[in-house]
């Protein structure tokens, strides 16, 4: 059963830069609207939370983006945490990618899958 107040649930598992800027504009957009976020990143994803989120593939690709008049990852983030988002990565991609919590933004949590599927029971979940 969905919950009614809209809230929606983003998997990131890619760690393609594409994917990861798409799940942050979906972020702030619903989140601009009201509609609660939850966003847990995964697999290369978790390069999409870390401070310095050039680890994505195609980071380079951000410069043209922003010259195009569109917000970028920097942007994107900083809107999405402001407005309240609920941030979470698998700790076993940490692991896999070799990526140290420290290395995270302020404010994300270090979880499991189960942790992530708690929080996303009801919502509407898109997957990126």
């Amino acid at each position: 059963m969905m919950r009614d107040d809209g809230a929606l649930a983003i998997l990131l598992y890619d760690g393609a830069y594409a994917r990861a800027h798409y799940a942050f504009v979906v972020a702030a957009g619903a989140l601009a609207i009201g509609r609660p976020v939850t966003l847990f990143a995964a697999g290369r994803g978790v390069h999409a939370l870390a401070r310095d989120w050039r680890g994505l593939h195609d980071a380079a690709d951000d410069a043209g983006v922003r010259a195009r008049g569109v917000a970028g990852m920097d942007t994107l983030r900083e809107a999405v945490m402001e407005l309240d988002a609920t941030l979470m990565v698998c700790e076993a991609a940490l692991k896999l990618c070799d990526l140290a919590p420290g290395l995270l933004l302020d404010g994300v949590q270090v979880a499991g899958i189960p942790t992530f599927l708690e929080a996303a029971r009801g919502r509407q979940i898109i997957t990126l």
